[in-house]
């Protein structure tokens, strides 16, 4: 998937969030979205996915040399964020199960490769609700990365992470299809790639 913003920007009220972004996102590259918590970095990524409208400029997505409309960009994307929800009274199998009805699963990995591949294997019967804050974020970053989909965006990605599953998450990350485009916003540097295209938010205030 290609994006290509012109333009770009996002107010509350009076605040600007991020203005007179222009730039050409393309498949098969990583940018690190970078800046100090609360400086935008979340908006910007959910005014790219298409959760957030803009308030300035525009956007245009492409995947398979075909325009995408926003009310289908969902079908081509996967995200993984500290605030994002899962459904806390199903299982880890059903969480699994559940989610891969509507996303088709990369490689044809069955629920029990995905279990291995996740290391959460121990886990599979036990409710989500009873997840510790690491686990979860284990879960859904495997979500986002076993996603048949063009387009990955991370936020935060190793947010209540041990070292054990942070390794976990650069192992898969460095795992991707190389024609992913990858979006991460992040203020740690072991979080993105040193070959990532790096973008400071707080140029674009």
């Amino acid at each position: 998937m290609n994006i290509q913003v012109e333009n770009l920007g996002k107010r509350y009220n009076r605040e600007w969030i991020f203005k007179k972004l222009t730039y050409s996102f393309k498949a098969g590259k990583t940018y690190a979205i970078l800046g100090p918590n609360g400086c935008g970095k979340s908006t910007l990524l959910q005014v790219l996915w298409g959760q957030l409208p803009q308030s300035t400029g525009t956007l245009a997505y492409q995947a398979f040399d075909k325009k995408v409309e926003v009310a289908d960009v969902f079908k081509h994307i996967s995200i993984a964020t500290p605030y994002m929800e899962l459904i806390e009274e199903f299982t880890l199998q059903e969480m699994l199960h559940f989610h891969f009805k509507f996303k088709k699963c990369r490689s044809d990995f069955s629920v029990s490769d995905l279990l291995k591949l996740m290391e959460l294997e121990y886990a599979k019967n036990k409710t989500l609700n009873q997840f510790s804050s690491g686990m979860r974020q284990r879960v859904k970053l495997g979500l986002a990365f076993f996603s048949e989909v063009k387009a990955v965006f991370l936020d935060e990605p190793t947010t209540n992470l041990d070292k054990k599953s942070t390794d976990w998450y650069l192992k898969h990350l460095y795992e991707l299809p190389k024609e992913t485009l990858v979006f991460i916003a992040s203020n740690q540097e072991h979080e993105y790639p040193a070959t990532a295209e790096k973008i400071e938010i707080l140029n674009y205030k």
